[in-house]
């Protein structure tokens, strides 16, 4: 048996994986990185979050609903997202990010129609062969649940990076929660919040080759004494 991957080294190589190979993860890996992120923290231990991981047919069937959703510009998303909402520095970093994205792919700013194509990898779940897609009941006004979802969904990435494996966070699958719910089955009275592809990552793509640096911790953390 391999030795433990270290936390610093875990954290550290985390990074969204925007291409992955068709190998399907065994049930067991699976079960093992839901069972890691089931330990995460929540208010009073409430543990609200609703986890559906789709695979196989139904992944592809769920795929191709979004994929029509979005031709028809049909979005019916639980909670509001737009990236030109934040301000200053919030802003300038998610622009650096898709620059340094499309660079990666060789798409240039002015290609709109490749720029499309490339933002839409995000309804193939970029290739993985698995979707976790992060539920949530409606309480209050919905922040210290959303905090809760967002620490499982960090635990999960955490473990998938931990056993070898990769994932991405995408709060674009949120714009078809109300598609999602029905071709799951799922009951209107649990909300999306985003939704973790993952799978084996492909390491030869250009998609997972490039990284982004994070801020220095000056610009976020203030210490007191």
């Amino acid at each position: 048996m391999s030795e433990p991957a270290l936390f610093h080294d875990v954290v550290r190589n985390r990074h969204s994986v925007r291409s992955f190979l068709p190998l399907p993860v065994p049930d067991a890996l699976i079960r093992a990185v839901v069972e890691d992120a089931q330990h995460a923290p929540s208010n009073c231990n409430t543990q609200p979050w609703q986890v559906h991981i789709v695979s196989g047919a139904k992944r592809d069937a769920l795929s191709r609903a979004i994929l029509a959703d979005d031709d028809a510009g049909r979005y019916t998303p639980d909670f509001g997202f737009a990236i030109d909402d934040y301000p200053g520095a919030y802003w300038q970093r998610a622009r650096d990010q898709g620059a340094a994205y499309y660079q990666a792919l060789g798409v240039s700013r002015e290609a709109y129609e490749e720029r499309r194509t490339v933002a839409r990898f995000n309804l193939g779940f970029f290739g993985a062969p698995h979707v976790a897609l992060l539920f949530m009941p409606d309480v209050g006004d919905n922040v210290r649940v959303a905090g809760d979802i967002g620490m499982y969904g960090q635990t999960f990435l955490l473990s998938l990076t931990a056993h070898g494996l990769g994932g991405i966070p995408q709060t674009m699958l949120g714009l078809y929660a109300g598609t999602i719910r029905h071709v799951l089955g799922i009951n209107p009275a649990s909300k999306l919040l985003f939704g973790m592809s993952f799978g084996y990552p492909d390491a030869d793509a250009a998609a997972n080759r490039y990284r982004i640096g994070k801020a220095a911790i000056e610009e976020s953390t203030t210490f007191h004494a």
